[in-house]
């Protein structure tokens, strides 16, 4: 039974996978404005009704992809030594995530470009993002390092979460525009790096002194 339950699971997540890629395809070929749901469900070899089993809309469809990186972030966090601050285990998910998928695809690039083109598009990943940013506050208030400094008490202990996810999120999107503007001429987990240590700077600091000569 559990076997049978296991193959119908990763035949759905196969499914799932086979939209989103033919909704990529058809989108970056013809322009969002110009694809149809019904387009993407023949492209995938599945009925409009199966379609909706799966996506709510051909956004959805499109960043789907987007969403499965991030949930594989979560879950690499969770495995980050338990000795290491929430940032570092972060930036740790970011390095460990980046290793097991291999360098980032075409259709990462691809997602990129069009959610800056589109403001549908653009709009729904936002809202996928503040689902996914509650995900994320949620584990790393699990670490139990955050408001510990005697300062922000329990406000900071529900607070911190929040905003150190949202930041984390920023960071990952700012990274995403750097390496498509410079199409994609060094690795993206190297801008991811930069962006994250600038982002781990407190903003109040005084920049660093020029010395001329």
């Amino acid at each position: 039974m559990q076997i049978t339950a296991g193959l119908r699971e990763r035949k759905k997540a196969e499914t799932r996978q086979a939209v989103h890629e033919a909704a990529l395809r058809l989108t970056a070929e013809h322009g969002l404005e110009h694809v149809t749901v019904e387009a993407i469900a023949d492209a995938a070899n599945i009925s409009r009704r199966t379609f909706s089993n799966y996506f709510a809309s051909k956004e959805d469809a499109l960043l789907y992809g987007d969403e499965q990186r991030i949930r594989l972030l979560v879950e690499r966090i969770r495995t980050r030594p338990a000795e290491e601050s929430a940032w570092r285990a972060l930036h740790g998910a970011v390095r460990d995530s980046y290793g097991e998928v291999g360098g980032p695809e075409r259709e990462w690039a691809i997602r990129a470009r069009l959610a800056k083109r589109h403001p549908s598009l653009l709009a729904r990943q936002l809202a996928s993002h503040a689902n996914l940013e509650r995900e994320l506050a949620q584990v790393i208030a699990e670490r139990g390092d955050c408001g510990d400094d005697g300062d922000d008490g329990d406000d900071g202990a529900a607070t911190r979460p929040r905003v150190m996810a949202a930041a984390f999120l920023v960071a990952m999107r700012i990274a995403t525009h750097m390496w498509t503007d410079e199409q994609e001429s060094r690795p993206l987990v190297e801008i991811m790096d930069d962006v994250l240590d600038e982002m781990a700077r407190p903003f109040d600091m005084d920049p660093p002194t020029r010395r001329d000569g």
